[in-house]
């Protein structure tokens, strides 16, 4: 019994609730509506902030460099005078779009 209980918690430490990963990856105040703004394509800063609600910029770049640390979007540093910076989804954040349409259809179902 013992070693059953055991080997259920380092499984449980390991892998965890699929759900739970998902929810660690999008979760949060900002990041579900910036995924949902940049599935329409390319967006500067200032335009995923007004078009998300405006959070603090402090909020935004941390919530980015979040998603760009798990690899759901990339931040595109464009050389010119003044610069220029685009966040799009790579495609592991494309693989999002169902759930996001999923999630905003049932929002506009139960608002």
């Amino acid at each position: 019994m013992l070693k059953e209980k055991v080997k259920v918690e380092k499984m449980t430490k390991v892998a965890p609730c699929p759900v739970t990963k998902t929810m660690q990856v999008i979760g949060g105040k900002w990041k579900p509506m910036v995924l949902y703004h940049l599935m329409s394509g390319a967006k500067r800063f200032n335009e995923l902030q007004r078009l998300s609600g405006g959070p603090s910029a402090r909020v935004l770049t941390l919530q980015l460099r979040e998603l760009e640390d798990d690899k759901i979007i990339k931040r595109e540093v464009f050389e010119q005078i003044p610069p220029r910076v685009e966040y799009s989804l790579t495609n592991k954040g494309k693989t999002l779009n169902s759930i996001l349409d999923m999630m905003a259809k049932w929002g506009m179902e139960h608002r």
